[in-house]
């Protein structure tokens, strides 16, 4: 497939000068509801893989194989500019170039590295700690390096806001700045003050999750260069509350015609793509009369 087209949109995104929220989307019929309802880009998080792919907590269980293969499932779907969330990189410098490499391939438009050390180390329990702003940089480097088309976008992302405090974020995306990246990320954002003394320090756009209350106007993240802003992944959870209250309905004796909010056949044809499965079942399979 290409991913030319995907690609340009999304940079266009970040040259922009406003503020969007990403659909938050986890399979192939999430993104083509996401990119039927008019959202500009998607947003498939680790997070969230880990759950859909694996059953299990964001603890950095799943692979990079198994992230890429979901990754390349969703963006095949459609044509939505799909970010996701490549956690540290799955590894070292040299793992990072790996992903890049295997994320690539698989179609997405922008993924982000960050300085969380990942997994948790020995002793440190749930204590988050990041790694070196140098080990950081040279992640940022490596993914930079890696990339074959430079429509891809890398952006550096880090949790030192909510870690390790303001002072410190700054050094790190002035660094990764510096290193290259298009863009930084920053999560958990809680003050407009952090936010724009970040902001005044770099002059590459910025995405932002997690963040605060204080940071939900769209209008004014814009004017601190502040172009995608991540609304939760709420999809995945109502989906997961939909299934089991359905099955536990069905469970308890409701008849299948008594369960009101499942999707209408028209809901299902459409996010199917049923039209072209028969357009070219038609075309391909049908008695031509020769």
């Amino acid at each position: 497939m290409r991913w030319t087209n995907r690609r340009e949109k999304f940079r266009a995104l970040l040259a922009g000068d406003v503020c969007v929220h990403p659909g938050s989307v986890y399979d192939a019929i999430s993104a083509r509801i996401a990119e039927d309802l008019g959202f500009e880009t998607g947003m498939f998080a680790g997070s969230v893989a880990s759950m859909t792919v694996l059953g299990a907590p964001d603890i950095v269980m799943l692979t990079l194989s198994e992230f890429a293969d979901q990754a390349h499932r969703i963006c095949r779907a459609g044509e939505l500019p799909l970010i996701v969330d490549a956690d540290h990189g799955y590894g070292n410098a040299l793992n990072v170039m790996r992903t890049v490499e295997a994320l690539e391939i698989a179609g997405i438009s922008a993924m982000s590295i960050e300085d969380t050390e990942l997994p948790p180390a020995h002793g440190s329990a749930n204590t988050r700690r990041l790694i070196p702003v140098e080990e950081g940089v040279g992640k940022m480097r490596a993914a930079i390096e890696a990339r074959r088309d430079p429509g891809l976008v890398i952006l550096g992302r880090t949790s030192a806001p909510v870690i390790t405090g303001v002072d410190d974020t700054i050094t790190r995306v002035k660094a990764y700045q510096a290193a290259g990246v298009d863009a930084i990320f920053l999560a958990g954002m809680k003050t407009r003050a952090d936010l724009e003394a970040i902001a005044a320090e770099i002059n590459i756009p910025i995405m932002l999750g997690g963040s605060s209350a204080e940071l939900l106007d769209r209008e004014y993240l814009a004017t601190q260069g502040v172009r995608i802003a991540l609304q939760s992944h709420l999809p995945f959870s109502a989906g997961v509350g939909a299934v089991y209250e359905t099955l536990k309905a069905l469970r308890e004796g409701s008849a299948p015609a008594d369960i009101s909010h499942a999707g209408s056949k028209e809901l299902l044809a459409r996010v199917l793509r049923q039209d072209d499965y028969d357009r070219w079942t038609e075309e391909y399979l049908g008695d031509d009369g020769a």
